[in-house]
């Protein structure tokens, strides 16, 4: 998976997620899936005051869900990192 990140200027705590799945992750069934696999691991995670889209590859199918949500922390700290305030 990969996170796109925009930090926000205003410091309400909430954060924005957008979870998208092309094609190339297979056919809608394994899309939906994905999506609702990320979405159910974008709950346990704390997220910064930013606007996150988190795009599936085809590897996210193939991810235990217990690893998840640590990946989702860690690829949005590092995308955050190589944003501009």
């Amino acid at each position: 998976m990969v996170v796109y990140a925009l930090s926000r200027g205003d410091d309400d705590g909430q954060a924005r997620v957008a979870i998208v799945a092309g094609r190339a992750v297979g056919n809608a069934v394994r899309r939906n899936r994905a999506k609702r696999r990320l979405r159910a691991a974008a709950r346990q995670v704390r997220f910064p005051a930013a606007d996150l889209v988190v795009d599936a590859r085809r590897a996210a199918m193939d991810v235990p869900f217990e690893r998840l949500p640590s990946d989702l922390e860690r690829l949005t700290a590092e995308a955050l990192e190589h944003t501009s305030p």
